[in-house]
């Protein structure tokens, strides 16, 4: 290795590949293929540089990688232990700032596997005392790569970053906010209030219920991710350059998710079938299409809530949200539903990257789909914004939301369609007509049913009971 002065005023030392010698920073441990991805792929790096998810995979993968080459006699003892202890520290955190690439590269995840490789390599050289750049006596393609092509080891680091950020940081948000909202569902069991279809006024319904709903209903979107998520845990490896497994051992795969499971605690295993993880990635198109079902769900109770919201003197005003900062810069002591402006915001973006998952898994040309890392960020994106999303909105608005009782009652006092109730008892036609002639004369609906001669004033009362018209027999 030789050490250097770069024009623009740092240190370099040079690093060789098959295409030749290259300068590379003197104090990062990524090699020449790094180098050259970081000089040809200039593009949104501000914005999709790998984040941590994807580095933290590549770490525990290549950990795997060589504790299962370890076991199969194909590394020697003191190479692996080094490979082993640098992996870690790529899986800590340690090293982030040594994995530049951003996500526009090649389809296959070829330069960020390569950067992996070559990081890990340069560590345990340094680690094992030998000189960075050297490969020697840690190659990056024939130890930290053996048994692996960047066809099946991307794709594998891909699926334990997803499985894991859904397991760490997606369930355990979407879980909290449920219980936030099952908590007020509870809270307010006993409120009753106007329903509403197609935004007019409807029978009367529990304010307990309308929050359930919107708690069972992210239950449900959340069940699906679940399965879908269990997809992302069959995983490619061991299918080497096309799928065949070539120059890899045949239990060098299921020694690697064997190993990725007792790490994390997910139950990894080999696909079935490793041509179509390969050339296909349908289980990330599922996780995109379940968090897009989850988000469509985020978006009702957002909206709901902001409408239920309303006012606060010209609109439906039943739920007050907290008032967490001003909500203008000219009108003061306006105050905004913000956070349901943030998830909205959220939903629209996951629907976004769902598109762009849903039509890059399409791309799959033979032996294999070159649309890889872009589908991994947009899923990785999705799953970081919903969790955090679901977050804020529990803490900021869920935990503080109020029913203005007072106004729930007014409303539920004016509600029309309380006329319902007397439907079976002096039919429908009948009923309408008590409904419109009290619209039409601003009446009670009492008043106006009692004026009609077709009800009693002990009927209606027996009749039109709010709270029973919530629990029917």
């Amino acid at each position: 290795m030789t050490t250097q002065q770069d024009p623009a005023g740092g240190a370099t030392r040079t690093e060789r590949d098959t295409m030749g010698a290259v300068e590379v920073p003197a104090d990062r441990y990524w090699g020449a293929q790094t180098q050259r991805s970081l000089e040809h792929f200039d593009i949104g790096r501000d914005t999709f540089v790998w984040g941590r998810p994807v580095v933290r995979g590549l770490g525990l993968l290549k950990k795997a990688a060589a504790l299962a080459n370890a076991e199969l006699g194909l590394l020697p003892e003191d190479v692996a232990r080094a490979v082993v202890e640098a992996a870690d520290e790529v899986a800590r955190g340690e090293l982030d700032g040594h994995f530049p690439l951003v996500v526009f590269q090649t389809g296959s995840g070829t330069q960020s596997n390569m950067n992996a490789n070559e990081v890990v390599s340069n560590r345990a050289i340094e680690l094992l005392g030998g000189e960075l750049g050297s490969k020697s006596p840690v190659h990056p393609n024939d130890h930290v790569n053996r048994s692996q092509s960047s066809n099946d080891t991307f794709p594998t680091a891909v699926h334990v970053a997803v499985a894991l950020e859904l397991a760490e940081r997606l369930h355990p948000a979407v879980d909290a906010l449920c219980e936030a909202l099952e908590a007020k569902a509870a809270e307010y069991a006993d409120v009753v209030k106007v329903g509403r279809t197609h935004l007019q006024d409807a029978t009367p319904v529990m304010l307990g219920q309308e929050i359930g709903a919107w708690a069972g209903q992210l239950r449900e979107a959340q069940a699906d991710v679940r399965h879908a998520g269990e997809r992302v845990l069959a995983l490619a490896i061991g299918g080497t350059a096309v799928g065949t497994g070539l120059n890899a051992p045949a239990a060098f795969g299921p020694a690697v998710a064997r190993h990725l499971s007792s790490e994390t605690g997910l139950a990894f295993h080999q696909a079935d079938n490793l041509f179509v993880q390969l050339a296909a990635h349908d289980g990330l198109v599922a996780v995109s299409s379940a968090l897009r079902t989850l988000a469509g769900g985020l978006m009702k109770l957002a909206n709901d809530v902001r409408w239920l919201a309303s006012g606060p003197r010209t609109g439906i005003g039943e739920l007050r949200i907290p008032e967490n900062e001003p909500g203008s810069s000219i009108m003061p002591g306006k105050v905004n539903p913000t956070q349901s402006e943030a998830m909205t915001m959220v939903v629209t973006r996951v629907f976004g990257n769902d598109a762009t998952v849903g039509f890059a898994g399409t791309q799959g040309n033979f032996q294999l789909n070159v649309f890889t890392p872009v589908m991994a960020h947009a899923v990785l994106e999705s799953v970081r914004l919903v969790s955090d999303a679901c977050r804020s909105f529990r803490e900021h608005c869920v935990v503080g939301l109020e029913a203005d009782r007072a106004v729930i009652a007014e409303h539920l006092d004016a509600d029309l369609m309380l006329v319902t109730a007397l439907a079976p008892h002096i039919g429908y036609d009948a009923a309408a007509a008590i409904a419109k002639q009290a619209h039409r004369d601003g009446s009670t609906l009492r008043e106006a049913a009692l004026a009609s001669g077709s009800v009693s004033a002990e009927d209606y009362d027996r009749w039109v009971d709010p709270a029973a018209m919530t629990r029917p027999d």
